[in-house]
């Protein structure tokens, strides 16, 4: 919708009505082009974005695996442990690689879960796995 405002008190011509349309059909043109780029943008991040964090991840199994002495399947198991309650897996990845979250820290939350649990997280290790992991 566009309004069209005169500073007297007069009726449109056809004229004007055809030149206030037209404004009204370009800047509907312009938002659903606006629209359009920012979808297309943000499609085209999501794959940069994964990649990015499957990176980061990769590099967390490998430097846990260094400093706990461990296999980088256990490794990537405590990651996950450590992911499970409140944080993404790639902030994890993060923040074992910066040093920010303690080795030992990754390993006890990983002993201390339970056999059930155990379980949903060797079905996810298995799922990041098949996807390439």
């Amino acid at each position: 919708m566009l309004n069209l405002f005169c500073a007297h008190r007069t009726t449109l011509s056809q004229d004007d009505v055809d030149i206030g349309q037209a404004l009204c059909d370009i800047a509907t043109i312009g938002l659903l082009h606006e629209r359009f780029v920012r979808e297309r943008d943000l499609l085209a991040e999501q794959p940069q974005n994964a990649l990015n964090s499957r990176v980061l991840i990769e590099q967390a199994k490998g430097v846990l695996a260094e400093r706990a002495g461990i296999d980088v399947t256990a490794a990537f198991e405590s990651c996950a442990h450590a992911s499970a309650a409140t944080r993404r897996l790639s902030d994890v990845a993060t923040a074992v690689i910066d040093n920010t979250l303690p080795t030992s820290t990754l390993l006890l939350r990983a002993q201390l879960v339970t056999p059930h649990h155990r379980h949903r997280r060797r079905s996810a290790l298995q799922a990041y796995s098949w996807a390439g992991g």
